[in-house]
């Protein structure tokens, strides 16, 4: 890598044995990129408790320094494990990030870096987010913190979190635009052949995903109803599309998705109101109505549902995050 001037914001990586790969080389490659449309842009290097060579989970090895006590640092990047076990005994680690931290503007963590930066003190109080299959091991070893299940990123103050593997990019998309403007975050975005990037509010997983059904009529039922939501959708109506009986559908639907048709169809409903909801200032019985609710009152319970707050809350808390 080559040498960056000395106006350059620094960013380190802090890695370990066992880390995994894409936390560190998504989100560097994308600060890296930053370079391409704004020369001065970010001074970057990867650490570690004692330097060196440092193999991932994958197998791959990286070169890290051991780094000194930091004049300037801009952003403390730590990077996740599949093992959050692991994670949590990490004891020099835990204390490399606590000595770092107080040196940098931002701290950060992607994926399941989340535990290293709570083990470490550094996340009470804050609203937090990491890989959804860990939400709830977190919460429950660190009360203190506000986890939010399936948020992308969280920016709360000087802690910047994100949620799996992936969304570290749409983390350093956000940490670039906020440094240098959303025209560069684009640039960057349109080199790495993504979205612009997924706002931090937006869920880590979607209906469509976890009502993914093995291959057969009933994917191809799910698939008709994501793409006419607008229009009634009853069980004879999907059982047409199915090719079977109404009886038979209603029973094999919920053997391979665990839902019935009418809730699939609601929360996929509320699937596609929810970035309405939070991210424009639409009417919400417009919103209603385009997305199939025949009324607000039917969207209001069907929210109440499946996000436990009806979309004046939904929207409500987007804006006060903002």
């Amino acid at each position: 890598m080559m040498p960056a001037p000395s106006d350059a914001l620094a960013i380190w990586f802090v890695v370990f044995p066992g880390f995994e790969l894409l936390d560190v080389s998504g989100p560097l490659c994308a600060f890296n990129l930053t370079r391409d449309f704004h020369r001065t842009a970010y001074d970057i290097r990867t650490v570690s408790v004692s330097g060196g060579l440092v193999a991932s989970s994958s197998g791959v090895t990286i070169d890290t320094i051991q780094p000194p006590v930091p004049r300037r640092l801009d952003t403390l990047v730590v990077v996740g494990a599949p093992d959050t076990e692991m994670l949590s005994q990490q004891n020099d680690l835990i204390a490399l990030v606590r000595m770092l931290a107080p040196h940098a503007r931002r701290s950060a963590s992607v994926c399941t870096g989340t535990f290293v930066l709570a083990a470490a003190g550094l996340l009470d109080g804050h609203r937090v987010t990491t890989h959804w299959r860990h939400t709830a091991d977190i919460q429950r070893r660190y009360p203190s913190l506000k986890v939010e299940a399936d948020r992308i990123f969280i920016h709360d103050g000087a802690i910047w979190t994100s949620a799996g593997i992936t969304a570290g990019i749409d983390l350093a998309l956000a940490m670039i635009e906020e440094d240098f403007g959303i025209e560069n975050s684009k640039a960057v975005a349109r080199e790495l052949v993504v979205y612009h990037r997924r706002s931090g509010g937006q869920s880590q997983f979607s209906t469509l995903l976890d009502l993914e059904p093995r291959p057969g009529r009933i994917r191809d039922a799910i698939a008709y109803i994501h793409t006419h939501l607008r229009e009634p959708l009853s069980v004879e109506r999907l059982a047409d599309v199915a090719r079977i009986s109404p009886r038979q559908f209603a029973r094999q639907f919920v053997v391979e998705t665990g839902e019935t048709p009418a809730r699939a169809v609601e929360r996929l409903r509320c699937d596609a109101a929810l970035p309405r909801i939070e991210n424009t200032s639409e009417s919400l019985g417009q919103i209603a109505l385009h997305v199939g609710f025949r009324d607000l009152e039917r969207m209001r319970r069907a929210c109440l549902r499946v996000y436990g707050q009806p979309p004046q809350a939904l929207r409500r808390r987007n804006r006060n995050r903002a």
